[in-house]
């Protein structure tokens, strides 16, 4: 049976709209044929109500792009082995998308369209699969660590020291997937903020979002010697191994983590690069890593630190919004740009930029793991 994008996308096309009723009847269709199933999902279903249409028109759109495509399914499929999924899961998954797909598109189905559909899923769940069962020869699916340091840098910011029962595999600039004791089966991400250590720990900058469990659970609820669950670090916001350039960091908030731990790696790697490192927040007192940045500046004369502030006129320092000050400082168009935020601070750094001439090739964003995702009002606090 061959594969056919464009009848998907065009009955997709028709069901998108609806989001929130055909994620509800999915999951309605899922449970009552598969009830067995209820218990491998958070109690409240709202976010992967979210997660399960964002991936579903990822995959959607990305038909005619095989390669893209593959990559895609393939690190699904890998973190999916987290949540206990394994190859039966699929067909029960398969049945109430395509029994959802046929109910809100009703009006143009046809024997045509469903092979189309039958097809493309048959395809997406054997990518997932042989994903899954390859790195499960590989590596855990998730790992055990243990809270070793648990500093409460604000009411709503920690530093969280972990050690994980075996070596976790990272590069600077990835994140992790956690799960906290008090919030089974649902996980979140937050960025590692270092580089490879000697002892294998990991530090991770916690900003705890209003409703969020699991950012909540480990600012408030967390102490030293509380055991949380780790799943494998992901990512593509990783610094080049052999990198000649001088880097500009653009940090808002807790989006710090990644690019403190690309830092360290380039202090490790025993290169003297130029470093600018523009870290932001609304006041000075949310600026809740400067000490140890600026340690870290006086020990290698190379890194420049620049705090900037937006929301305090009293402030003595640099005052605006991250992307105004990186644009009135200099020319960064011969640099490496690293930026890390709230989602609209990254989206505007990353447009000024490129108008100022620096190549997108250059410019390095990921999506911001859930803890970057903090309000937005001039900078990115």
């Amino acid at each position: 049976m061959s594969l056919n994008p464009r009848l998907v996308k065009e009955s997709f096309s028709v069901v998108e709209p609806l989001a929130d009723k055909a994620t509800a009847y999915f999951y309605g269709r899922l449970f009552a044929g598969s009830p067995h199933l209820r218990g491998m999902f958070p109690p409240a279903m709202d976010a992967q109500r979210d997660r399960l249409f964002g991936a579903l028109t990822r995959i959607v759109w990305s038909l005619d792009s095989p390669d893209s495509l593959a990559g895609h399914l393939a690190r699904l499929g890998r973190d999916h082995r987290r949540y206990g999924v394994v190859a039966e899961h699929y067909t029960a998954v398969g049945d109430a998308l395509l029994a959802t797909i046929r109910h809100f598109a009703a009006g143009v189905w046809n024997d045509e369209i469903e092979a189309a559909w039958v097809s493309a899923y048959r395809l997406a769940a054997d990518l997932m699969i042989e994903a899954a069962e390859s790195d499960a020869k590989l590596a855990p699916a998730w790992w055990l660590a243990e809270v070793v340091g648990h500093e409460l840098r604000r009411p709503d910011i920690a530093v969280l020291t972990l050690r994980p029962t075996r070596p976790l595999p990272y590069e600077p600039g990835q994140y992790v997937n956690v799960q906290h004791a008090r919030w089974p089966r649902v996980w979140r991400a937050f960025s590692i903020a270092n580089a490879p250590r000697p002892d294998h720990t990991i530090t991770l900058h916690v900003r705890s979002v209003p409703g969020g469990w699991v950012s909540t659970a480990l600012t408030r609820h967390t102490r030293v010697g509380d055991t949380l669950m780790l799943g494998p670090a992901l990512g593509t916001m990783t610094p080049p191994g052999n990198g000649t350039r001088d880097l500009l960091c653009v940090a808002g908030g807790t989006g710090l983590a990644p690019l403190k731990a690309i830092v360290e790696s380039v202090i490790a790697s025993g290169r003297r690069p130029g470093v600018h490192l523009l870290y932001g927040a609304r006041t000075a007192d949310e600026l809740y890593d400067l000490p140890d940045l600026i340690r870290m500046e006086s020990a290698f004369p190379w890194l420049r630190v620049l705090p900037v502030v937006s929301d305090q006129p009293s402030y003595d320092g640099m005052r605006g919004s991250l992307p105004e000050a990186a644009r009135r400082l200099r020319s960064w168009a011969e640099h490496d740009v690293y930026v890390s935020g709230p989602a609209p601070m990254v989206d505007e750094t990353v447009r000024r930029l490129q108008l100022d001439g620096v190549p997108p090739a250059r410019i390095h964003r990921d999506p911001a793991p859930d803890e970057h995702r903090g309000p937005l009002r001039r900078s990115g606090g």
